[in-house]
């Protein structure tokens, strides 16, 4: 009950922090079957029985059409609990498996062709957000695969809009850890069904930057918590983008033990942007 008490913490602190969620919103919440889409379901569900804004939980599965794919685990356990759930079957798996060759990773053909039936079937069923189970941990990998292999300073965003301008996408689980999501999982006994198809490649750029990341933290105990809190705590003048310094203004970096680049009690100065100022000052 601690555990689920501190991840709704959690949850509730990024979903206010982006405004998440609105009141009469019916959310198409993405269930794979893994620990974190499941712990997502619980603890969205949990808020919509006591949050003072009203809205609605929608599970969806999607039966890609992996050989033995045991969907019936994730169906009773719906069913079980009277949640609203529906499964949808699409198969993905014959594309994915005769246009990537099998020394390839699987991961971007398969997460596109599932996003885009996500972006589907919320418009089918008239849903105003769709919530995907992405947590600290993946937010903070992404960004170094971005550093290391695309050479850019991004990360996973909490709230974005579709090409399409059709569907929302929300993350509540972005400031919540790997490691208690999966406690969590452990604690409520989900049935968990395992992915055999990208999740069962060894060779993923993905795997062996979160193996890193567990390496520097097992040596520097919080380094992936402060990875998360630098996402939050950007400074612009000390980055190269020359289109972001004319964007906000910026004409020179300050020191940064000057009392004018540090952050006081007066706040953060005008080169040191808590990531809600950067987002509203580069709209």
């Amino acid at each position: 009950m601690q555990l689920r008490r501190k991840l709704a913490r959690a949850m509730g602190r990024a979903i206010t922090d982006f405004d998440m969620i609105a009141d009469g919103d019916r959310i198409l919440c993405a269930v794979s079957g893994g620990k974190d889409s499941y712990a997502m379901h619980a603890l969205l569900v949990d808020l919509a029985r006591r949050a003072p804004v009203r809205f609605s939980v929608i599970a969806i599965n999607i039966d890609q059409g992996h050989p033995g794919y045991p969907g019936h685990l994730l169906a009773d356990y719906m069913a079980a609990g009277g949640y609203e759930f529906r499964m949808i079957s699409e198969d993905t798996y014959s594309i994915v498996t005769e246009k990537i060759p099998e020394n390839k990773t699987y991961c971007s053909l398969c997460s596109r062709l599932r996003r885009g039936i996500l972006y589907r079937v919320a418009r089918e069923l008239g849903c105003s957000k769709i919530a995907l189970g992405h947590h600290r941990d993946d937010a903070v990998t992404t960004l170094l695969l971005n550093l290391i292999f695309a050479g850019q300073l991004k990360s996973m965003p909490p709230k974005l809009i579709s090409d399409d301008g059709d569907n929302v996408v929300i993350r509540p689980l972005i400031y919540c850890a790997e490691d208690e999501l999966a406690a969590f999982a452990a604690e409520e006994r989900f049935p968990l069904i395992p992915c055999d198809l990208c999740g069962s490649q060894d060779n993923l750029q993905r795997k062996a930057v979160s193996r890193l990341l567990a390496e520097l933290d097992a040596r520097h105990p919080g380094a992936r918590q402060n990875m998360l809190a630098a996402l939050g705590n950007v400074r612009p003048s000390h980055l190269l983008d020359t289109g972001l310094w004319k964007r906000l203004g910026l004409e020179v970096a300050r020191e940064e033990g000057s009392a004018s680049g540090a952050v006081g009690a007066d706040g953060p100065a005008p080169d040191v942007l808590p990531v809600g100022n950067l987002l509203r000052n580069l709209a």
